[in-house]
């Protein structure tokens, strides 16, 4: 694992963009086409901003999958992650294959179609957060580190839940939906690469924990540290409590 810290998040943003834009472009010349997952929340908005932003990536050959949705929140509430990706990704770059998690009809159809689909071939990279509690995707400590399936129902532990509210996506936690769609442990790691984007203050414990601590599933992102091609972008507020001997400062 790979951790660089940089001294602000839109430096971060930049800086993972071009990593994420080079190895798209890599794919797509190897093979023609690239297989990306893509993250969401209030951590991915400069990162994705950039990535948007950025030259001579073919989006027509990008074919993209969502790491998880709220189960029962329709697409129109500003929380969806279905609608924050036809945003800040899909309608910015004219991606036309791509596939959204819907938790408002049909869950299980959902996660039977997406999985199959994303079992059809090897994903070239991964963009991923680490959760205030340390979750990967929205897998909730104790994170389930075994099962094979693509995607999973899990449900939302009230450290998860209130940071949604701190993020400003709910007014409270009663309205925040307590199960989700979520891309499980193993099938994140099945990605030819990661790139974990984790920037803020409000971050610095569950870094600290998934980095410099016991791998276990109540840090369910400390797991990246098993994957051979993984790289962390914090920023000097993320990084703030980790020991200054892993890190390399950009």
């Amino acid at each position: 694992m790979l951790i660089k810290v940089f001294e602000e998040k839109k430096d971060l943003g930049r800086a993972a963009a071009e990593q994420a834009a080079s190895s798209i472009r890599s794919a797509i010349r190897e093979s023609g086409r690239a297989r990306i997952i893509t993250a969401t929340g209030a951590a991915q908005f400069e990162f994705l901003e950039a990535l948007t932003e950025t030259a001579d990536i073919d989006w027509r050959r990008v074919e993209m999958f969502h790491l998880d949705e709220y189960i029962g929140l329709p697409m129109s509430h500003p929380a969806s992650f279905r609608r924050f990706l036809q945003e800040r990704l899909i309608q910015k770059t004219g991606i036309i294959h791509y596939h959204l998690l819907d938790g408002e009809a049909d869950p299980s159809a959902a996660i039977r179609s997406t999985s199959e689909a994303i079992s059809a071939a090897p994903i070239d990279i991964a963009f991923v957060g680490i959760g205030e509690n340390g979750h990967l995707a929205f897998n909730d400590p104790p994170a389930d580190f075994e099962t094979e399936e693509p995607y999973l129902i899990v449900n939302l532990d009230e450290a998860c839940r209130l940071q949604q509210v701190g993020e400003g996506w709910f007014k409270n936690i009663s309205e925040t939906p307590k199960q989700a769609i979520s891309m499980s442990i193993r099938q994140i790691l099945k990605a030819k690469e990661i790139l974990a984007v984790v920037p803020d203050s409000r971050k610095a414990k569950a870094v600290k924990a998934c980095l410099e601590g016991e791998i276990n599933p109540m840090a369910p992102a400390s797991i990246l540290r098993r994957h051979e091609n993984t790289t962390v972008y914090l920023d000097k507020n993320s990084a703030a409590l980790l020991t200054q001997t892993t890190l390399t400062f950009v």
